[in-house]
This record gives C-alpha cells, sequence and structure tokens, in this order.
C-alpha cells in the first residue's frame, strides 16, 4: 500500500466524508490532501452559528468523533464540549 493511500484512509476514518455525488456543494468535501475545500464556510461563522451547524444543521448527522475532528481541523476545540453532547446509557440489569 503507498503512503498515499495509507494516509487517505487514516484521513477518511478521521473526518466525515460526504457523498458529492449526491451533494457536491457540501461544506464537509475535502481535496486529495484531506484539506477543507470550503474552509472559509466555517471561519466565517461565529461560535454560536457553528455550534448550531454542527447540532442542528448540516452536520447534525455526524458522529461524535467526526465533530470533534472537523472543530480541531478548523481549530474550534473550544467548542467540543458544546456540540458533541455526551450519550448517556441507561443502567444494564
Amino acid at each position: 500500500m503507498t503512503v498515499w493511500h495509507m494516509r487517505h484512509l487514516s484521513m477518511s476514518s478521521e473526518y466525515y466524508t460526504p457523498d458529492l455525488g449526491k451533494d457536491r456543494d457540501s461544506p464537509f468535501a475535502r481535496d486529495a490532501d484531506g484539506k477543507l475545500v470550503r474552509r472559509a464556510f466555517w471561519l466565517d461563522m461565529g461560535d454560536r452559528s457553528l455550534v448550531l451547524a454542527l447540532t442542528q444543521g448540516v452536520g447534525a448527522h455526524l458522529s461524535n468523533d467526526h465533530k470533534r475532528a472537523h472543530l480541531r481541523d478548523i481549530r474550534r476545540e473550544h467548542l467540543i464540549d458544546e456540540v458533541c453532547v455526551q450519550e448517556i446509557l441507561p443502567p444494564s440489569h
């Protein structure tokens, strides 16, 4: 396996990979190097708007792991606790 393939596999497991066939304008689209194509979309948002986008908007369906990776990538780690709500499991009997 080439270095590019290994890097692509690890990158794709870290970041959400949108189906660009269905949504070619996805704000989560990345180039071949793994960089956000529409980075300005995220960087132009205020913190509150970003929280809403990832909890109730375009990113609501993402896993907490994907949301964390995305927030780290756009340097908004301070929002992780607001965006990634902890799942509480019922007690097992």
